[in-house]
């Protein structure tokens, strides 16, 4: 039998419009997963006015997620046997969905959740009792948690006792093809490139760490506001929107820094895969659980918050460049071997539904024995009595 998987993307997500006329498939990657076996749909955007968009999103940010978006899929998400979610964002007003449709699918039983958390196991401890206790309602309707790092999936057990399957995230190597280096070589000043939005990245103490020493010249692309404060005359700051100006990024680059706060959702690892795969060495802040990505031999990794120790990796770098080498080397090498792609990104959800589905198929097969068990037990006493 074919099984129906319904992806829940984020609006602006529509694989029919994004990235329009480049044939990459859906974000993330999700599309290798099709075959006779899973038959994938895609949640889609509907047109909407400056109001309606205004509506929605104030809605969003009053619950926490995009409950307009979701409902305007909601009949394409109910024909399917299981959904697929990325982030809270999109589980959470899936959970809530499913549970506004109750039981009325006359198809058959309501379709699987399987429901990936990034960012909620951060934000947890600063909810208040009234979010907390919603969400954990959301919560139980979801059949399957997941998350991208060790650290979320352990978090998940001490605040909502429940397991969660940690999954890796992978990289689009069509993007960004690996290339293993076979040179390297510091420039003078030393090209710093460090890049990323999410709310985790530590610009301060990357600034704290190379601002204003002509040793280094630092091109940080982020779209978050840098305080005036923290302006240095060696750091150009700008956005790289675009896959062309994110690779014009990585090669102007000799190294790429990652810096990071403490968090529990493997902040940066998309930088991280880029820059591996770009064969490039890198400077991390050791946070997140990303070394069950990358290991110490294929990346610096430094204490958060440590301008110092971010400086001295960056210098020792610069002083050995034939360990700087094997550095990437062996990124680019471990990125090939623990297969971090969107193709095995994409194989890993094909595993955990075909065992969500057998363990239902389990579940509603030992329900009939039961049913048939007690069937037959009240019949012998009925026929006893048509004996006597």
């Amino acid at each position: 039998m074919t099984t129906k998987v319904h992806v829940h993307l984020f609006y602006g997500a529509d694989p029919r419009f994004y990235r329009k006329g480049e044939d990459i498939g859906c974000l993330y990657g999700y599309h290798h997963a099709e075959s006779d076996e899973f038959q994938l749909s895609y949640s889609q955007d509907t047109p909407e006015s400056k109001p309606v968009r205004l509506a929605r999103r104030a809605l969003k940010t009053l619950l926490g997620f995009d409950l307009i978006h979701t409902l305007r899929n909601r009949d394409e998400m109910l024909r399917s046997d299981v959904i697929w979610t990325h982030t809270e964002h999109e589980w959470l007003s899936a959970a809530l969905m499913l549970l506004m449709n109750g039981k009325r699918h006359e198809a058959g039983p309501q379709p699987l959740l399987i429901a990936q958390s990034v960012w909620l196991i951060d934000k947890w401890p600063s909810y208040g009792l009234l979010r907390r206790w919603f969400y954990r309602k959301l919560m139980a309707r979801a059949d399957l948690l997941t998350t991208l790092a060790r650290d979320n999936a352990e978090l998940c057990r001490d605040y909502f006792e429940r397991d969660a399957t940690q999954l890796f995230y992978g990289l689009n190597t069509r993007d960004f093809p690996v290339q293993k280096p076979t040179q390297w070589q510091p420039g003078t000043p030393l090209r710093i490139a460090a890049i990323g939005n999410d709310r985790d990245r530590d610009w301060e103490t990357l600034i704290r760490a190379v601002g204003n020493d002509p040793r280094f010249a630092v091109r940080l692309a982020t779209r978050r506001r840098i305080p005036r404060s923290l302006r240095s005359l060696n750091v150009h700051v700008a956005p790289a929107a675009g896959l062309k100006k994110q690779r014009e990024l990585y090669d102007w680059a000799d190294v790429i820094v990652v810096p990071l706060r403490p968090n529990t959702h493997a902040s940066g690892i998309t930088v991280m895969l880029e820059a591996a795969a770009v064969g490039k060495p890198m400077v991390v802040t050791n946070v997140g659980g990303l070394q069950d990505y990358f290991s110490a031999r294929a990346a610096a990794y430094v204490p958060p918050f440590d301008a110092d120790a971010l400086r001295n990796a960056l210098l020792g770098l610069m002083t050995s460049p034939v360990a700087a080498l094997q550095q990437a080397q062996a990124a680019a090498t471990e990125l090939v071997s623990r297969d971090h792609t969107t193709q095995h990104y994409a194989q890993q959800h094909v595993k955990i539904t075909r065992d969500l589905l057998r363990r239902r198929g389990q579940t509603a097969q030992q329900g009939r024995r039961e049913r048939e068990r007690v069937r037959q037990a009240e019949a012998v006493p009925s026929q006893s009595r048509g004996g006597r």
